[in-house]
């Protein structure tokens, strides 16, 4: 089947190798020409694990092609997955500047039936705009509309598209709906749970989820600021109630705040949908502040661990918004970052991918070639971002790298007495 995948961002190319993966003929459209000729000389313009192999693999097999030619792309198509950027405006709602562009070239360039599909994050009725945009300019083919929202965890999406929770379909055209089984048979083989609902419902369900799952982590924060000040500890409390099966453990982890391209944009338009709607969506604006909230408070507890903050020094381990990506959109450790310069700290950091990104934000900071050279003269270390390399730390090392053995470990990655027992004084999250 000849798909077209319009959008070459984190969604549009993780999906579009994958489907090749399965089989599909896909070709990959971006208007950004410096971007598709790195592609096709196999340079892979974000961090995914696992990526740069697939791409580099399916397109030696023939069946992944990338090009700035929109309307190639549509003709040859049967299925156009719509994977532009839906960027929040200032008010919180998202900028559908990019799906209506690619709706009008459908409506422009197609030749054929077309099963149109969004797979970008949009709100509520985008699938009518994309309908009365195409039915307006283009009468002569028929044409059916699709949602079908991604679940793609940065680090880890390779292994989520192909092993996925559940395959959502949004449509009520029983011959789209066949065409999207076909698409994502060998994953129906596997056993994946495949939804079927309208397009209306099948739009929510990505604000809907991604909304739970903040409102998950605003609460454990809120329970981390309550043990603080109760001295409970709050690994214990998540662990109590992870153990219910009605809330499960996931994303019962404290730390300073969510960030990335999903959970800030994605409860900002919910709660702009429900406004729209002519009511308020109050979880999800409590969440917006409590997250809000939990960003600066980080700075407090800095204060507190390592006293008066004024030309001090700062290591800070991690800027991504969490490992196993280059992604530093909305990261909490930026905005860590950020209060410490303001507070007068000088900053040392080291991130084992997202350095080339923040610096383009932060480009005054010391960035370092490793954790230990990172602690160079530092005063304090912050732990912002929980890769894997900075879990087992050589202490000693570290120590003898440092001014003060002074870490405030907003990821909860070290065992407080282990620390304490090594000389340090250490600061984590809802820990008394």
């Amino acid at each position: 089947m000849n798909i077209c995948m319009v959008g070459t961002g984190y969604v549009g190319l993780v999906t579009g190798a994958c489907l090749a993966d399965l089989g599909m003929n896909v070709i990959c459209v971006d208007k950004d020409e410096a971007k598709i000729e790195a592609l096709g000389r196999g340079v892979i313009p974000i961090y995914e694990p696992g990526l740069e192999e697939l791409v580099a693999r399916n397109e030696r097999k023939g069946r992944l092609r990338f090009t700035t030619d929109l309307k190639a792309g549509i003709e040859s198509a049967l299925v156009i997955f719509i994977a532009v950027g839906t960027p929040p405006r200032p008010d919180g709602s998202p900028d559908l500047t990019f799906v209506r562009e690619v709706a009008e070239a459908v409506a422009e360039h197609m030749n054929d039936y077309k099963v149109v599909v969004t797979k970008s994050t949009v709100p509520t009725g985008t699938g009518k705009m994309i309908t009365d945009i195409i039915r307006g300019k283009n009468g002569r083919f028929e044409f059916s509309i699709v949602s079908n929202p991604e679940f793609l965890r940065e680090g880890s999406a390779v292994n989520d598209f192909l092993h996925p929770d559940r395959i959502v379909i949004g449509c009520s055209d029983t011959r789209a709906i066949e065409i999207m089984k076909e698409v994502y048979k060998p994953l129906f083989l596997r056993e994946t749970p495949f939804v079927i609902t309208d397009v209306a419902s099948a739009e929510l369900i990505k604000y809907a989820s991604n909304g739970f799952l903040a409102v998950k982590i605003s609460f454990i924060n809120e329970i981390a600021q309550l043990c603080e000040l109760m001295g409970a500890n709050v690994q214990a409390v998540a662990t109590g109630m992870g153990l219910d099966p009605r809330i499960g453990p996931r994303f019962l982890r404290p730390g300073p705040g969510f960030g990335g391209s999903c959970f800030p944009k994605d409860t900002s338009a919910a709660a702009d949908i429900a406004r729209n709607l002519g009511t308020t969506f109050e979880l999800i604006e409590a969440t917006i502040r409590v997250n809000a909230r939990t960003k600066a408070r980080m700075l407090d507890k800095i204060k507190g661990a390592a006293g008066p903050l004024p030309g001090k020094t700062a290591a800070v381990l991690g800027l991504s918004f969490k490992p196993e990506t280059d992604d530093i959109r909305e990261s909490p450790a930026l905005a860590v970052v950020e209060d410490l310069l303001e507070a007068g700290v000088r900053v040392r950091a080291f991130d084992p991918a997202a350095m080339e990104n923040a610096k383009a934000i932060f480009p005054q900071l010391h960035y370092a070639k490793d954790a230990y050279d990172c602690a160079a003269g530092a005063d304090f270390v912050v732990l912002a971002t929980e890769w894997n390399e900075f879990r087992a730390l050589d202490l000693e090392e570290l120590a003898r790298a440092v001014r003060s053995r002074t870490m405030i470990d907003l990821r909860n990655v070290y065992d407080p007495d282990e620390l304490r027992a090594a000389g340090w004084s250490y600061t984590g999250v809802g820990r008394s």
